[in-house]
């Protein structure tokens, strides 16, 4: 590591600066449910999977890595907060927390509410169904507005 370089600094890459257009960056990548100036939380419309959130960094940035320490950990604490909100508002089987980037490189989260109907259940939502869609999903705007309050209320 050079001499400069602190540990908990970010990792300089030509990432940070992009080229190509990023959907993140041109749109809230979802319904917007709560934002401060580092990140955003937004309800994503998958009908399949009610209370599917995404944390997304605000900033273009690729990796968790890009971030300085403090910024890495407000992230995780917002996560978190989702996560502890969509538990207590839908008492899913299990939440899938997932970083992937691979198709929209711009850091953010998937978290994903999963119940034991739900059409991949056990499986990952992005492979192959286990069964058909689940007929008693919650309505999206419920979600999101129920959502929203709870997220008002944590200190994130």
């Amino acid at each position: 590591m050079p001499s400069d370089v602190r540990k908990n600094d970010p990792i300089p890459t030509s990432s940070m600066a992009h080229s190509t257009p990023c959907e993140l960056c041109e749109t809230p990548g979802g319904t917007p449910i709560w934002r401060d100036a580092s990140c955003r939380v937004v309800l994503v419309a998958e009908p399949d999977y009610p209370g599917f959130c995404r944390a997304i960094w605000n900033a273009h940035v690729r990796e968790m890595t890009d971030l300085a320490s403090p910024e890495r950990a407000r992230f995780m604490e917002v996560v978190f907060a989702v996560e502890t909100a969509l538990r207590e508002l839908l008492a899913p089987e299990k939440i899938n927390l997932a970083s992937l980037g691979n198709v929209t490189p711009h850091l953010h989260w998937h978290i994903i509410p999963r119940f034991r109907d739900d059409p991949h259940f056990p499986n990952p939502i992005w492979g192959a169904r286990a069964r058909g869609p689940n007929a008693s999903t919650q309505a999206h705007a419920d979600v999101a507005s129920a959502l929203a309050k709870k997220l008002s209320r944590l200190e994130v």
